[in-house]
């Protein structure tokens, strides 16, 4: 049934909101130039790796050495507009549509912190990942990440249909109040290096 409600949900979003992905790449590439999907390798069912996609919110600026300078010198105001609303996620709608990915699920990480999770906080690639979670309507970037697992793997113990609805509109509310965007000191969130 979950499946069935994320192809559905999916589909039709994809469908009604075809002319504002358009207005965003064209914004994009105006700000930020090519490439206007910023894509990457991340962890699914099971740990699994899928390529994510994702709308760019960062122009690519290198150091002397051709290193990426870090987030908050390469993030711009419009930037962070995508990511307080959530827009730059709407791509990710097609990794749901082909079944990489869920509406609702554990947010999917790097594939480096698979090496670094405990074996309970593990338990959250369990199920697929997704666009929103229920760490992401209980704090999102704005607590620890140990609470996030937690919460991540609550949401596997706990999971129905009706949860996936009450989170849903939980996250609308929260994109609205633009809550939790940023952990305290950082522009996006700040690396996992493993729990103490």
């Amino acid at each position: 049934m979950k499946r069935v409600f994320d192809i559905i949900a999916a589909g039709l979003c994809l469908v009604i909101l075809c002319w504002l992905f358009a207005l965003i790449a064209l914004l994009i590439l105006l700000t930020f130039g090519r490439p206007i999907i910023f894509s990457q390798q991340r962890p699914g069912l099971h740990g699994n790796p899928f390529v994510m996609l994702k709308f760019r919110t960062m122009k690519t600026i290198l150091n002397e050495e051709g290193a990426l300078l870090p987030d908050e010198d390469r993030m711009t105001s419009f930037g962070c507009w995508l990511r307080r609303t959530s827009m730059d996620e709407l791509p990710s709608l097609w990794n749901v549509l082909c079944g990489e990915m869920s509406l609702v699920g554990p947010r999917p990480l790097l594939m480096e912190y698979l090496a670094l999770y405990s074996p309970e906080q593990v338990r959250r690639h369990d199920v697929r990942p997704g666009i929103t979670g229920w760490a992401q309507v209980n704090g999102r970037n704005a607590i620890s990440w140990e609470e996030k697992f937690r919460l991540d793997v609550w949401y596997v113990d706990n999971k129905n249909i009706w949860l996936d609805i009450k989170i849903l509109f939980l996250t609308i509310v929260s994109v609205f109040k633009s809550t939790g965007i940023n952990q305290e000191g950082h522009v996006t969130a700040e690396k996992f290096r493993g729990s103490s």
